[in-house]
């Protein structure tokens, strides 16, 4: 019998229970992280092929260290968006941790709306960024490739972030059942 297995009142064999569906919330904020991952990828692929060339074949890939600083920024804005919603970055709260389960959840939604306000900001300064950078035409190095899609996809990163966080600070606010966050042991 499998580990999963349950047997019905009629006696028969039943598979494990189908899984929840998820909600189209759900399904948008899984593609925010797949997307942040895709980004891992591709830093960890140009890092190793630049360092198995170099090491191997004596080969420089052209741009490559420019290209591994704008895919590491690409990374970090996407990283944001991955990891505000859910809540399983690293923290340091002992006052939380001390709350009772009421308080904590206004902590969690006082902190979730600066992360929103700081986040906002920072979305709104980088989008000047991205469009100074476009009407600069900045271009790296060897290739000429223009260096503002590498701004504007980290910049829709950061948009990914805001919308994250504003996901759940509703879900917070009025659907707390919905947050999937880590569950972490209050201190003693």
């Amino acid at each position: 019998m499998a580990a999963n297995s349950e047997v019905s009142p009629d006696g028969a064999i039943t598979g494990p229970p189908e899984p929840a569906r998820k909600n189209f919330m759900d399904r948008f904020i899984d593609s925010i992280e797949w997307v942040a991952a895709f980004f891992v990828g591709v830093v960890a692929l140009n890092t190793f092929t630049a360092v198995f060339m170099r090491k191997f074949f004596a080969v420089t890939i052209p741009d490559y260290y420019n290209f591994g600083q704008f895919l590491l920024g690409i990374l970090i804005f996407w990283g944001i968006a991955a990891t505000s919603y859910r809540g399983t970055h690293i923290t340091v709260d002992l006052v939380w941790a001390n709350a009772s389960p009421r308080y904590q959840r206004w902590i969690d939604i006082f902190a979730t709306l600066v992360l929103l306000f700081v986040v906002s900001v920072q979305t709104y300064t980088l989008v000047d960024k991205v469009i100074d950078t476009r009407n600069s035409h900045i271009v790296t190095m060897d290739l000429g490739v223009p260096v503002w899609p590498f701004f504007l996809v980290s910049w829709i990163g950061d948009v990914s972030a805001v919308l994250l966080i504003a996901i759940r600070t509703y879900r917070l606010i009025f659907h707390p059942e919905d947050i999937h966050d880590a569950k972490i042991k209050t201190a003693e």
